[in-house]
């Protein structure tokens, strides 16, 4: 089984590139579009983390920046109905550390914001995933444990219906949350968006 690739980054497309190695050989890997954002120039030399998938009509490669990506999406693409496609959205919107802790937070919610996922999915995915990322959580670097609630979910949601993406909203709220403990979600909402305003010098 291939589990790594290093070579000249010999074309790329929207969803996968090809990696030509010195032995000559060059390898169809797919990839999440955030992934593929982050690949260099065509000539340049690149190195991923490979997760081979074989099934009776298909073989295909899956790339990853991270030793970590990797084992997650193994275990993703574990879960029942749930395929390569959604557990690349998952880590799209996911670090390994981050989507280990939603898990264990049980945090339906964060769940069906990734595309393709609905609160019924969400609930069984969880169910599935249950202790089987608990070695991720040391991973992560910059997430944050945020309080996870009905106001912080309502005032989060709320935000994201006005247009504001998760990396946009989420600090905002959590920060707020922890200096304004006695706030409804009304008045959380308000309070987010005059920050928000500030921060985008508006």
């Amino acid at each position: 089984m291939i589990a790594y690739i290093k070579g000249t980054l010999l074309q790329k497309s929207e969803r996968s590139c090809v990696v030509l190695t010195t032995s000559g050989v060059g390898y169809d890997i797919f990839m999440g579009e955030q992934a593929m954002g982050r690949l260099g120039k065509i000539g340049e030399e690149t190195e991923l983390y490979i997760q081979t998938i074989v099934r009776e009509d298909v073989l295909a490669l899956y790339g990853f920046f991270s030793w970590e990506q990797r084992e997650v999406f193994g275990i993703l693409i574990g879960v029942p109905k749930l395929g390569p496609k959604t557990a690349l959205a998952m880590l799209a919107c996911f670090e390994p550390g981050e989507l280990a802790l939603r898990v264990a937070e049980e945090d339906i919610h964060a769940l069906t914001r990734v595309p393709g996922i609905g609160l019924k999915s969400a609930k069984r995915i969880l169910l599935d995933l249950k202790d089987k990322l608990k070695g991720f959580q040391t991973v992560q670097t910059t997430v944050r444990p945020s309080p996870r609630n009905g106001l912080y979910d309502d005032t989060l949601g709320g935000l994201l219906a006005l247009g504001y993406t998760d990396r946009e909203a989420e600090p905002v709220v959590q920060q707020l949350l922890e200096t304004e403990s006695d706030l409804d979600v009304g008045g959380a909402i308000r309070m987010a968006l005059k920050l928000l305003s500030k921060s985008s010098g508006m």
